[in-house]
């Protein structure tokens, strides 16, 4: 009897050990991950997936270098660096978000209109005070005062900035070559990590401007702008112009998902928007973590989808899910 009972509590035990999933990279989704690595893990409590909020860039070097199972990014690898890998990965939309620009201007309350190329003005130097023509142009009607603006941008590798050098590449002069980049030669303001960091410095900072995922400016009530799309309306981010940025692209998506809707067509397209990518290897010796992360890619992919607008992103669209639910089939 005593036998018995020893059997069954190392059976029970066994089926319950936990596997432990590493993955890095994005903060761009990271409040959407979080709230899906917490929900999966209540239906599979086997599997404990461990996200380090630390920047795309970072993300990838560490899935490169072996240390992680997956990485997350809010850019698509090049052809140079998939040709180049140590280890290939396959590119997993997951959802759509925003870059909004975030400010802090005492006494100023209205929404703010902002073009590309006030944006690159601000954020590269050329416009330095907040009563500059171009920005008071944007906004008829507002009383700007006569005072510096502070410039807060990432001092990491940021896939957020990647975005957002994508869409100046696009809609505005700044015709750098190495745009898009996560690591542009900043000319003035203040470094931080992370979209937290950001969203942190701007708040604290009086007649400060940055950019950051919709999200972190929502949740810490942070003023953002609206931005002129290619239709030349200024957009508000919302799960709706931001699904709109993303509905031009839905059937002209690539096999392997590598796409920029940036600048996006279409009278309500949000343009400073993204999807943003878990870069899956196709080979996951581990049999016990294959199978979870194909499991938590399937639920991500359908059940998972739900909680991505209250948190102010989009869900992919139905095609792009349906084809990337497919591709979970080449996972090995």
């Amino acid at each position: 009897m005593i036998l018995r009972t020893w059997l069954i509590l190392a059976l029970a035990c066994s089926c319950c050990a936990q596997v432990l999933i590493n993955s890095a990279g994005a903060t761009f989704p990271y409040p959407i991950y979080a709230r899906w690595f917490d929900a999966f893990y209540r239906l599979h409590p086997e599997a404990q997936i461990n996200y380090q909020s630390v920047g795309s860039a970072f993300g990838i070097r560490q899935l490169e270098a072996g240390v992680l199972d997956f990485g997350a990014s809010d850019r698509p690898l090049t052809d140079a660096e998939i040709a180049g890998a140590r280890n290939p990965v396959l590119h997993f939309p997951t959802v759509i978000g925003a870059v909004v620009p975030v400010y802090n201007v005492p006494k100023v309350n209205a929404e703010l209109n902002f073009t590309a190329q006030c944006l690159a003005g601000i954020l590269f130097g050329r416009i330095t005070d907040w009563d500059d023509p171009l920005i008071m142009a944007a906004n008829p009607g507002i009383r700007f005062p006569h005072t510096p603006i502070i410039v807060v941008h990432r001092s990491d590798a940021s896939g957020t900035t990647y975005i957002l050098t994508d869409f100046l590449s696009k809609a505005s002069a700044e015709n750098d070559p190495k745009f898009p980049t996560t690591s542009p030669q900043w000319k003035t303001g203040i470094g931080a990590r992370g979209n937290e960091g950001v969203a942190g410095i701007v708040k604290q900072t009086p007649f400060s401007i940055g950019y950051a995922e919709l999200i972190y400016a929502a949740q810490n009530q942070i003023a953002y702008g609206r931005v002129q799309n290619a239709a030349g309306r200024f957009v508000r981010a919302d799960s709706g112009s931001i699904k709109a940025a993303a509905a031009s692209s839905a059937a002209a998506m690539p096999d392997d998902f590598r796409i920029s809707i940036a600048n996006a067509p279409g009278k309500n397209a949000y343009p400073i928007a993204s999807y943003t990518w878990l870069l899956i290897p196709p080979a996951i010796p581990n049999p016990e973590k294959k199978q979870i992360l194909i499991t938590f890619l399937k639920w991500m992919l359908t059940e998972g989808q739900a909680m991505a607008e209250p948190l102010g992103y989009a869900p992919s669209p139905t095609p792009v899910a349906a084809k990337a639910l497919k591709m979970c089939n080449r996972i090995r």
